[in-house]
């Protein structure tokens, strides 16, 4: 399981996760992606869950179809 973490994510999140794969979105080269690229490239790159502080993502695209989990309001 590979997990991301949006830009608006908390990155001490990051150490909490050690026993999975778990990158941020800075570390990618994806910093100001657009949420639709973004799922696009997790998609391509074997991400599988999104953690993020956006709260409109799921509203704003179809994440059934982008193949990914998004868990929101972390913050």
């Amino acid at each position: 399981m590979r997990i991301l973490l949006d830009e608006c994510a908390p990155r001490p999140l990051k150490r909490e996760l050690a026993d999975y794969e778990v990158c941020t979105v800075v570390e990618m080269g994806w910093s100001g992606k657009k949420n639709g690229e973004l799922l696009r490239l997790m998609s391509q790159e074997g991400f599988t869950i999104l953690l993020t502080t956006d709260q409109n993502l799921r509203y704003q695209q179809n994440l059934q179809q982008a193949g990914v989990a998004v868990i929101e309001n972390l913050g």
